[in-house]
């Protein structure tokens, strides 16, 4: 009988370790890519079960996302444009891609390279810019929010927090 006990331990150990792997692959995994987007349209983000494809973070609402759609029709997720930078920068179909970002104003998905883009919101990863489709003063284009994320110049900085809101 005590031989037989290594051997029920490890049958034991065996069923234990197959329940979890089983109830793992049962629940809803969280994506970063959705693939097929052939029309190239901004897909709908279900808040709690898509990550940021840059920081990874869960995207928990929509205000500042955005979307990265290549020519192929993989669609890539961001909870904040600041991300979406980051990671678009060195892929070979930036130039190509359709970019999307939800504006604040309209609420709208709009086109990320025609919208304006403030300095100061308060989006998920702190660099501030959050996209507008009506312009105003103080609001900037798609070129001038890029070429600041990728210098550092966003709310991530303390000296430009401290310089855009005073503290």
């Amino acid at each position: 009988m005590k031989k037989f006990i290594p051997l029920l331990i490890i049958v034991l150990f065996m069923t234990v370790i197959a329940i979890i792997f089983i109830s793992l692959s049962s629940k809803e995994q969280k994506i970063t890519i959705q693939k097929g987007n052939l029309q190239k349209i901004p897909l709908p983000i279900k808040p709690g079960f898509v990550n940021d494809t840059e920081c990874k973070m869960l995207i928990t609402d929509t205000t500042y996302a955005a979307e990265v759609v290549a020519p192929n029709g993989d669609t890539w997720f961001f909870d904040d444009p600041g991300c979406m930078i980051k990671w678009l920068e060195d892929k070979e179909f930036s130039k190509n891609a359709v970019i999307w970002v939800k504006s604040v104003d309209t609420k709208k998905w709009i086109d990320a390279r025609k919208a304006w883009y403030a300095l100061s919101d308060p989006t998920p990863m702190h660099y501030g810019f959050g996209a507008r489709e009506i312009k105003k003063d103080g609001y900037i284009d798609f070129k001038q929010m890029r070429l600041k994320m990728l210098r550092g110049e966003n709310l991530s900085d303390p000296r430009i927090r401290k310089k855009l809101l005073g503290h």
